[in-house]
């Protein structure tokens, strides 16, 4: 742990690995964007349930933490648990790989939505004819 000195409040900097090590309900950290919480005296309080909190124990929660919606009085409630930062040397290790955008569909054109079928129908129909008349 390191501390970044000059700043009226000094903010801890905890490594990943310190992080990590803190998952269990007896010391249970969790991540949300970069901060580090000390969340163990709030298990049993959580809303939502001790073994959500759990789940993510030791590591970064930030994307469950942000897709569940929590309300503005929650998200000042996680101040109270701040203990420090995660050191800036460790973001990259949990930054989540970017998925790859989903491949897009070029948009059909008039040709091959309508024209094309419609000749196709139109030759089909032709040689139905020839072929009934031959006969």
């Amino acid at each position: 742990m390191s501390e970044k000195k000059g700043e009226q409040n000094q903010v801890k900097y905890y490594r990943l690995e310190e992080i990590q090590s803190h998952n269990s309900s007896k010391s249970c950290w969790i991540i949300i964007h970069h901060k580090v919480y000390d969340v163990t005296k709030f298990l049993e309080e959580h809303p939502g349930g001790e073994e959500v909190l759990r789940e993510q124990a030791g590591g970064d929660a930030t994307e469950s933490f942000e897709d569940v919606g929590h309300s503005s009085d929650a998200k000042t409630l996680t101040q109270t648990y701040v203990i420090g930062e995660l050191h800036p040397e460790d973001h990259p290790k949990i930054a989540k790989p970017v998925e790859p955008p989903l491949k897009m569909v070029p948009e059909t054109s008039c040709w091959t939505s309508w024209v094309i079928p419609g000749i196709a129908a139109a030759l089909v129909t032709l040689l139905y004819r020839l072929y009934v008349t031959e006969e």
